[in-house]
């Protein structure tokens, strides 16, 4: 009844991951977002998880994993029917951020209980089932998002946190044992914040470089640099350190936790960019998607077990190098996407994907969180589920800039080359809410010329993503042969 309950937790927070993705376009027509606003839409909620998590987990080290669950549990709930009363995209993001920062209680907490709850023997197997119910909640979430915004509204993509949080809620109060590290130390409240403001910034410098030149991205990249040196020097001189440094001696962890943004990386890049392709260049409803992306999030959930048993017998080392193949070959797949590529032609390349992440995800969060100490479990887990969320929060932003950089620098020239009239090919560029992504809803009230502009923009779209997928597959490789540095006999099995 323990795992039921953290799974249900992590169940919550990986639906709320994945169904917005089918929802982007909706939300941008109700309420007017552009393409920087839909990033943080994404954004908002990934970032206040990846600059808290850390946090949250020794705030349950401290003063007790379960409690912190249960307070991370009820507080998304109530976040997330504030997203869906939002009556605009700032008040959205708020209700985004707020729903972060009680997930980063919620999530990293999860693995502690279990590391508490289990015994070395049957650890695994629980880390296999916590994995397969967060692959099962995002297999399910195209699907769910895709019926409830066609069916009822994208609001309700947020309100159906509600019931799933209150069971979860009421399943951890009644049966999961409260657990704390040993002694009482003091909480590190500067190296929390400096860490949350380099990652804030970094992610800020980011997201919506086309509008403000690149000058932008290169001072946010230093001003993070600066803030996460002085993190480092802060963990090394404080007594109680947030993110005790020695876990980092271990080869397999520090691997481990690259692995896991670059994987997410890939997966939310590849959300992001494939649910605006289907919609807005192949046509498809919300719910049409939600069905084309399912064995992308079917294979996640079929190939996290699997990831799990292949680690068990062999290490993290050649299941994250294995699963890092399979991104880049996904990659190297979607690079010849065209704007009216059949789906015969896509869902191979999103099988791949899935499989391959399920490996990583199970196989990066054994190298994580089974080789750092039992009374560092919380830190442990906040780091797996940080560098998860930062890959997310990575993946949305630099796919989705690169994306919108290259249409603002193309959609004129495509317009022009297709004899467009200036006027309105400035009309098409400056008016739209989503003319960043390449989409041309003014398309419709231009009768004449509807066809001809929705051509331009979708090879406009069509040259972002082929780049951001090159360097994707980049990404991916280089990663796989990051993953041939973990020992090849694991230094302890999970829960040692």
């Amino acid at each position: 009844m323990t795992l039921v309950a953290v799974a249900l937790g992590v169940v919550m927070v990986s639906l709320d991951g994945t169904v917005v993705h089918i929802a982007n376009p909706t939300i941008a027509r109700d309420l007017g977002s552009s393409m920087t606003g839909l990033q943080w839409v994404t954004n908002g909620y990934l970032l206040a998880l990846a600059v808290t998590l850390i946090v949250g987990g020794k705030l349950g080290d401290r003063f007790g994993r379960r409690k912190l669950f249960v307070i991370g549990v009820a507080g998304f709930a109530i976040a997330s029917l504030g997203c869906g009363l939002a009556p605009s995209t700032a008040a959205l993001i708020a209700f985004r951020v707020l729903q972060g920062l009680a997930g980063a209680c919620l999530v990293p907490n999860t693995l502690a209980i279990l590391r508490s709850t289990f015994p070395s023997s049957e650890l695994n197997r629980a880390i296999g089932m916590w994995s397969a119910a967060s692959a099962l909640a995002a297999a399910a979430g195209p699907i769910v998002g895709g019926l409830l915004v066609e069916y009822l509204s994208w609001s309700a993509i947020f309100v159906v946190n509600v019931p799933i949080g209150l069971a979860a809620a009421a399943l951890a109060v009644r049966w999961a044992d409260e657990s704390r590290a040993p002694g009482r130390d003091r909480f590190d409240i500067v190296g929390a914040g400096v860490l949350a403001g380099a990652l804030f910034v970094l992610v800020w410098a980011l997201t919506g470089t086309p509008g403000r030149g690149w000058w932008r991205w290169a001072a946010g990249a230093v001003a993070a640099l600066v803030l996460l040196a002085g993190f480092v020097i802060r963990q090394r001189r404080f007594s109680a350190p947030l993110l005790p440094l020695s876990l980092f001696r271990s080869r397999a962890l520090s691997v481990g936790v690259v692995l896991l943004v670059t994987g997410n990386v890939a997966l939310y890049g590849v959300l992001f960019s494939i649910g605006l392709y289907m919609q807005n260049v192949n046509g498809y409803t919300p719910l049409e998607t939600g069905v084309r992306l399912l064995p992308l999030m079917a294979m996640f959930m079929v190939s996290s077990p699997l990831g799990g048993r292949l680690t068990e017998r062999l290490g993290s080392r050649w299941p994250l190098a294995l699963g890092m193949a399979l991104l880049a070959a996904s990659f190297f797949g979607l690079v010849g996407l065209s704007a009216d590529s059949p789906y015969s032609r896509q869902w191979p390349c999103l099988v791949l994907l899935g499989l391959g992440m399920g490996m990583v995800v199970v196989a990066g969060t054994e190298a994580v969180v089974g080789t750092a100490p039992v009374q560092h479990g919380g830190v442990a887990g906040g780091l797996q589920t940080t560098a998860n969320q930062l890959g997310g929060v990575l993946g949305t932003t630099v796919f989705g800039t690169v994306i919108a950089t290259i249409v603002a620098r193309t959609l004129p020239a495509e317009l022009d080359s297709a004899d467009v009239p200036d006027a309105i090919a400035e009309q098409v560029v400056t008016h739209m809410g989503l003319a960043e992504q390449g989409i041309a809803p003014l398309g419709a009230q231009m009768n004449d010329l509807a066809a001809t502009i929705t051509r331009a923009t979708e090879h406009a779209f069509m040259s972002g993503m082929h780049t951001v997928m090159w360097i994707g597959a980049g990404i991916a490789l280089l990663s796989a042969l990051l993953a041939l540095l973990i020992p090849a006999r694991r230094q302890g099995r999970v829960g040692a």
